[in-house]
């Protein structure tokens, strides 16, 4: 069973992207982040003889959430409970055994402004979803943007980025705490090396090639489907295409 995730920057500039990468990959299931665009402008039409069930929760110019099913989704959620804000940044589906959570956790600008400390609540409020929700013996998988470098080997140039939004002790440690729940980080599981990165920022020249990237997109599994995932490889051939997202692809393979 394939699972994978994609912060698109825009599902309506990548909707010719994503549906050649669907043809190609054929997952199960592929989560995206970033569609940047409202329920009533959602792209169906892009994607209606590809064979997938689409869920979508969105809001205009920002934010907003995608699941891409092969299988029938059921149980699904909208909205992270407890969160006030009610941005478009969560989606729960049941695909076949499989529980699915798509989020598309916040940026957070600044250490000192307040979307930084909603970043650090959102994290908060998913610890206490998943402990009321779920048991960690549980078939459940999570993933999209985090928007967290875990690692020093998960940025290109750890000591001079230190102190970042999205690498510094705070959202380290409020990740970590979300994981202590019971999950694993698959894609490190099977690939510790250095220089595994998902993101590379559009404003640094030739970030690809020079290998300046981040690694802010995650496919966590609970202890039953960790064991169980053979490979998961991000696709940097999509990085590498006209108009690409900043972000790429990121394919987890299980045995179920």
């Amino acid at each position: 069973m394939k699972i994978a995730t994609f912060n698109a920057n825009s599902i309506r500039s990548r909707a010719e992207i994503i549906r050649r990468w669907l043809q190609k990959h054929q997952p199960a299931v592929l989560c995206i982040q970033e569609t940047k665009v409202t329920d009533d402008q959602f792209p169906l039409d892009a994607f209606a003889d590809t064979g997938y069930e689409i869920l979508f929760r969105g809001q205009k110019k920002y934010n907003g959430v995608a699941i891409f099913s092969r299988l029938p989704l059921t149980e699904t959620e909208w909205e992270l409970p407890k969160d006030t804000r009610r941005e478009a940044r969560f989606l729960k589906a049941r695909a076949g055994n499989v529980s699915i959570v798509n989020t598309y956790i916040p940026q957070g600008q600044s250490p000192d402004s307040d979307k930084f400390q909603y970043k650090l609540e959102f994290f908060r409020l998913l610890k206490s979803y998943f402990q009321s929700a779920f048991d960690p013996a549980d078939p459940v998988i999570w993933c999209g943007d985090f928007n967290v470098a875990r690692e020093s080997i998960d940025v290109y140039d750890p000591k001079r980025l230190w102190g970042h939004v999205c690498y510094c002790q705070p959202v380290q440690e409020a990740l970590e705490e979300v994981m202590k729940w019971g999950f694993n980080d698959v894609f490190r599981r099977l690939h510790p090396e250095p220089e595994q990165y998902t993101f590379w920022d559009y404003r640094t020249p030739n970030a690809l090639k020079r290998k300046m990237g981040w690694r802010l997109d995650y496919i966590m599994a609970t202890r039953t489907l960790a064991e169980k995932c053979r490979t998961c490889l991000i696709d940097l051939e999509s990085r590498m295409l006209d108009k690409p997202s900043d972000h790429t692809f990121l394919i987890g393979d299980f045995d179920l």
